[in-house]
């Protein structure tokens, strides 16, 4: 999508590397809160924010704590975060990314999955043919959802396509993803079971007994998501942004207490572009995993 661009900050694969995002005149913006959720006023088509590339391993993400919300890599006890490559599959075996304007509220317990929301925007597992790139906007329309439950936590991943796809077309609900894509389904709920597991951790369980739900349900999810995002940003839920360490400064949010302009200190403090190329990748994040496991069915 032309509208938008990214800034880089720092070399891939460092503590340091961030991924900003620019208007089309140029101004930081949050993809958090400023790209509209909505790509057209049918509600058809979707914006989807790019965090990352299929068969890549960097576990980045969105950063909901910082100003502007940039993209960044997950770090835990000062180290990068990456996904482990759990045989057959390399990497992320989809464009992982999330939602604008969705957020899981974290006190808020569906009534289906009988869990709390993860304190997230919504995930978004995009299946089409073309691998993204960090900070992509796509243009997706919806097929699904999938209901993992993570740590207590109701985390939905959201199954959509790019609208230019070749497949597109054809693919307008979950039952048509088994149909011209057999095996990915099969494949999304074993990875999302057992990605885990390499870094010691118990495999994951699904609502639904791991059931992925039709497009009606999950545009269902999505409105409730941005609705919660709504409340979010315009302060109608009290002390949530401080308590969850959502970072809510946007620019275009009209009815959001939040909204700074260019003139802001916060704005401001944006770093320029500095873009370096990546770090190498530590020998491990290559091995590969093989891992036994039944299906949570």
């Amino acid at each position: 999508m032309t509208e938008y661009k990214t800034r880089v900050v720092g070399a891939p694969n460092t503590l340091e590397h961030r991924v900003y995002i620019e208007d089309k005149n140029g101004k930081v913006v949050s993809p958090f809160h400023d790209i509209p959720l909505y790509a057209n006023e049918e509600k058809t088509i979707l914006n989807m924010v790019v965090e990352i590339p299929r068969w890549s391993n960097a576990k980045l993400e969105v950063s909901k704590e910082e100003a502007f919300n940039p993209i960044k890599q997950d770090v835990k006890k000062g180290k990068l975060r990456f996904v482990r490559n759990c045989f057959p599959h390399h990497g992320y075996i989809w464009n992982y990314g999330a939602f604008p304007q969705t957020w899981e509220d974290p006190t808020a317990v569906h009534v289906d999955t009988k869990a709390k929301g993860d304190n997230d925007p919504l995930d978004v597992c995009e299946i089409g043919e073309v691998v993204g790139y960090t900070g992509q906007v796509k243009q997706v329309k919806v097929l699904g959802t999938m209901a993992l439950i993570d740590e207590g936590e109701t985390d939905w991943k959201i199954i959509a396509i790019d609208v230019n796809d070749p497949l597109a077309p054809k693919l307008n609900d979950i039952e048509d993803v088994e149909k011209h894509l057999p095996g990915l389904l099969r494949a999304t709920n074993e990875w999302f079971r057992i990605y885990k597991i390499p870094d010691g951790k118990p495999e994951n369980n699904f609502a639904f007994n791991g059931e992925a739900k039709n497009r009606k349900y999950a545009t269902e999810v999505i409105e409730e998501t941005r609705e919660a995002w709504h409340k979010l940003i315009t302060q109608q839920i009290p002390n949530k942004t401080e308590k969850y360490s959502v970072a809510t400064v946007n620019t275009t949010v009209q009815d959001s207490a939040y909204r700074v302009d260019s003139s802001d200190a916060q704005y401001q403090a944006v770093p320029a572009a500095s873009p370096k190329p990546a770090e190498p990748l530590e020998p491990s994040v290559h091995k590969w995993f093989f891992i036994s496991g039944q299906p949570n069915l």
